[in-house]
């Protein structure tokens, strides 16, 4: 059996549920036979039958679950991960879209991985989050829990504006810009990367302010430490008091801010747990992704 960090053993899991992206899986075929190796193990499980990849409200958990395995790409684990904010139960990715960063195993995996399930062969990565709050004259309009980025963008596709960038209340730099990207390591390979910003290993505490399409031969992106806030504020840049920007969270569609907005970024207290069933270790798995 895996110990996790601080020498506790896991729970062995026996309740698991299942959610699914059924554009991915259709009529379920997938999640049922999933459903079915664990049962023939001996385990629980049900399916989230109600789970549509573009709700946000929270996901309705079984009492007693104690792994949720989420069936889909990279889409369908952020928007399970922002809807399961709280619940510190384990998720395992079966990845059925392209990439997949975020899923652990292929389908052709999927014996393999639940018998380590079941064996509590495995291990835990609690994944970063970030908090954003959205200011407007001092008053907080919304805030939002991120796994991947944050990103504060013109509200006109292609049409830069300005972005003063704070850290620690303290001004750091200055964009002339289309947008700028606030990541956690788990984010690293979306749209970070891109963007022309670094890869961090997921594994890593630190996040990321990375500019899109800046205006400037000079601008890099900066890796910030755990501790740190980001502030970013929409600029004047045409003396007209009425720039329009963005913010989006986890790729979702965000809300509009204007000039003297401002977005602030810092780590959240919640994190993401996943379950590692391979012994891979990120930079293969980059070149498999990547190449």
């Amino acid at each position: 059996m895996k110990r996790s960090p601080d020498n506790k053993r896991y729970i062995k899991m026996k309740n698991f549920l299942i959610i699914t992206n059924k554009q991915k899986d259709k009529k379920l075929a997938l999640s049922g036979h999933v459903r079915s190796m664990l049962e023939s193990r001996g385990a629980s499980c049900q399916i989230c039958h109600a789970y549509k990849k573009d709700d946000t409200e929270p996901i309705e958990i079984p009492e007693g679950t104690e792994c949720i395995l989420v069936i889909g790409g990279d889409g369908t684990i952020l928007n399970a991960a922002s809807r399961l904010i709280g619940s510190n139960i384990p998720l395992l990715g079966i990845n059925r879209g392209r990439l997949g960063f975020l899923a652990e195993i292929d389908v052709h995996e999927l014996d393999m991985a639940i018998d380590d399930l079941m064996a509590d062969h495995y291990q835990l990565e609690k994944r970063i989050m970030l908090r954003a709050d959205v200011y407007r004259e001092g008053e907080c309009l919304i805030s939002y829990t991120v796994l991947n980025d944050v990103v504060v963008s013109h509200a006109d596709f292609g049409r830069a504006t300005g972005f003063s960038v704070l850290i620690n209340d303290t001004l750091s730099d200055s964009y002339r810009a289309d947008g700028v990207i606030v990541c956690t390591p788990t984010g690293a390979t979306g749209y970070n990367l891109s963007a022309g910003g670094p890869i961090i290993n997921p594994t890593c505490k630190n996040f990321v302010i990375t500019p899109v399409c800046p205006h400037s031969l000079a601008t890099r992106s900066v890796v910030l430490a755990k501790e740190d806030t980001v502030t970013i504020e929409v600029e004047d840049l045409r003396g007209t008091k009425k720039e329009q920007a963005v913010v989006s969270f986890d790729g979702k569609e965000g809300i509009h801010i204007r000039t003297g907005d401002q977005v602030r970024i810092r780590r959240a207290e919640e994190v993401t747990p996943f379950i590692k069933t391979r012994e891979v270790g990120f930079t293969k798995i980059l070149k498999e992704k990547l190449v």
